[in-house]
């Protein structure tokens, strides 16, 4: 079993900065990427970004492209989401996901929620104007 764990949500201003934290732990040699997802009130939840463990490959929704960035840290097994620039728009609950198979490196593969297993408990960011 694969657990993980999100945090590092807060509030702040327009432009400001925050950066997400995630951590797995259990079978972590079962999963293979993790995923950023937010969800703000009233909409579905939607695909950030994505890192691929053995590769560091990297995917993003275009809304955030230029601004956020995520990166990892094999040997603590944390993933990271620093989120620059920010908008009101982005204010959401964000959620990290395990996913415990092989995904095609594209975004069709690894932007739909569904193809993810395990998900932390969520992080509520808020942006305001």
């Amino acid at each position: 079993q694969v657990h993980v764990a999100d945090s590092g949500g807060g509030w702040v201003q327009t432009g400001g900065s925050l950066r997400l934290s995630c951590v797995s732990s259990g079978r972590t040699h079962n999963h293979y990427s993790i995923g950023w997802f937010r969800q703000a009130p009233g909409k579905e939840r939607e695909f950030v970004a994505a890192i691929r463990w053995s590769s560091g490959s990297t995917h993003y929704a275009d809304s955030v492209k230029g601004r956020f960035t995520i990166s990892m840290d094999n040997a603590k097994n944390m993933v990271y989401l620093q989120m620059t620039g920010l908008k009101p728009e982005d204010t959401a609950v964000y959620s990290c996901a395990a996913s415990g198979r092989v995904l095609a490196w594209t975004m069709d593969f690894v932007s739909p929620p569904a193809k993810y297993d395990y998900w932390g408990q969520g992080t509520q960011v808020t942006v305001s104007s």
